[in-house]
């Protein structure tokens, strides 16, 4: 079982300060604060139960679907059982389209992380809007949200059973999104801004204050950015600053450690019964080898590095130092390989598997299996290596969405899906 984190400060974003419990303590609370599967502080749950005592995560599924003036949909609805969704149909045709929409019933930007004004269909005289009815890890709720390009913020709005949303982070009081699309193939071997924002999209599926906590943090850096650029060197300005974001940057960077490490153990618990690749994963760049000491020290740390770095931070014109600067590492554990020197297949099949992997975390320790959306997730396999993935994604209990060009790559779902054909801009069961 992993080791219970240290404990030590944390500055909230409105000044005030509580007992920092490290961040995935609460990780399976919603929100609001409702206790998913845990109460806080407690001692973690194991990544994988006992065989005895394991059981099928409680499935969340969406039953009915509804766009409008959402990418190349004018209008667009679906209505939904709760089996996985086969989404086939020609290059083009809007198959992601209808998985982003899906993707925005998380918080954030969605799987293309596209400006919301650009999600909005050409010519439309409005915004666009989604509005969706599903199972969820509270029961059946009604969730609608979109922008109204009217509004010169633009600002997206998000309404729960007709109530308008305080934070999109009540979402994952109701579901957790989970993604996996042709454009993350470049991962390993692309810059690690990538691997950070991947990374965080995992912690925030556990820890839904991950995502403010780093928006936060951010926030502080580019003050204290401006203040060095300008030669302010007001060390009362900079030191309170700095003790923000020593306070944001360590919760961070423990929440990140924390859900690599319950990742970890379930990947080599687990290793024996996928047709995937394992990972082996390790952050770097920021505190190396340090987070075995207790989160006062490493904030008391961090707070030293700013203060000592002002002037080569004020030369650079950005901050050095910090969570912003750590690089996930993935190794190939079979081939003790580092990942961005396999091939392009073996690289393919070791995101596959740590997706997996993810969900199946997010399921355990949770109790509501997260829904998943698989783009193009067939491709380039052959007939046993489908039929392997669909039993895994099956077999976690959840509802998936996948898509592909050809109905018949699907075939070995059998009756555990149901599927939809799109072209033009519209979607017809088949």
């Amino acid at each position: 079982m992993p080791a219970a984190l240290p404990e030590g400060r944390f500055s909230r974003s409105d000044g005030g300060s509580h007992d920092f419990r490290p961040a995935l303590q609460s990780a399976v609370m919603g929100s609001s604060g409702k206790i998913l599967a845990l109460a806080a502080g407690s001692a973690y749950p194991s990544a994988i139960d006992d065989e005895s005592e394991r059981s099928m995560p409680n499935k969340v599924f969406i039953s009915r679907l509804k766009l409008t003036d959402f990418r190349n949909y004018a209008a667009a609805a679906l209505a939904l059982d709760e089996r996985h969704v086969v989404l086939t149909g020609d290059n083009g045709a809007g198959k992601t389209n209808l998985m982003e929409a899906v993707s925005l019933l998380s918080p954030g930007r969605g799987l293309r992380r596209a400006a919301y004004a650009d999600i909005t269909r050409v010519h439309a005289p409005g915004g666009f809007s989604i509005f969706t009815e599903l199972e969820g890890m509270e029961g059946l709720v009604e969730i609608g949200t979109g922008i109204d390009t009217s509004d010169e913020t633009a600002a997206r709005r998000l309404r729960i059973n007709g109530t308008p949303a305080r934070t999109v982070d009540e979402l994952t009081d109701h579901l957790r999104v989970l993604w996996l699309t042709p454009a993350m193939d470049g991962l390993f071997t692309g810059g690690s801004s990538e691997r950070r924002r991947f990374l965080d999209r995992l912690v925030l599926s556990l820890d839904p204050a991950h995502g403010r906590r780093a928006s936060d943090f951010e926030r502080a850096m580019r003050s204290r950015n401006k203040l060095l650029s300008e030669g302010r060197f007001d060390p009362s300005w900079l030191t309170g600053i700095e003790e923000q974001m020593a306070s944001l940057g360590i919760a961070m960077a423990i929440a990140r450690q924390e859900m690599l490490g319950l990742l970890s153990r379930l990947i080599a618990e687990t290793r024996e019964t996928t047709p995937f690749p394992s990972a082996a994963l390790e952050l770097s760049g920021f505190l190396d080898g340090q987070f075995d000491r207790p989160a006062v020290d490493l904030e008391d740390a961090y707070s030293d590095m700013l203060r000592e770095g002002r002037y080569r931070d004020a030369a650079a014109g950005r901050t050095l130092d910090g969570p912003h600067r750590a690089d996930l590492l993935v190794r190939h554990r079979e081939k003790d390989m580092e990942a961005e020197r396999c091939s392009t297949g073996e690289q393919k099949a070791l995101l596959v598997g740590l997706i997996l992997a993810h969900a199946r975390l997010v399921g355990n320790l949770t109790g509501h299996a997260p829904v998943l959306l698989l783009d193009e997730i067939a491709a380039h396999l052959d007939e046993g290596r489908r039929a392997a993935l669909f039993d895994l994604i099956d077999g976690l209990g959840g509802q998936s969405f996948m898509t592909g060009t050809d109905k018949a790559m699907f075939s070995a779902l059998g009756e555990r899906a149901q599927s939809f054909t799109v072209a033009h801009g519209g979607i017809t069961k088949s």
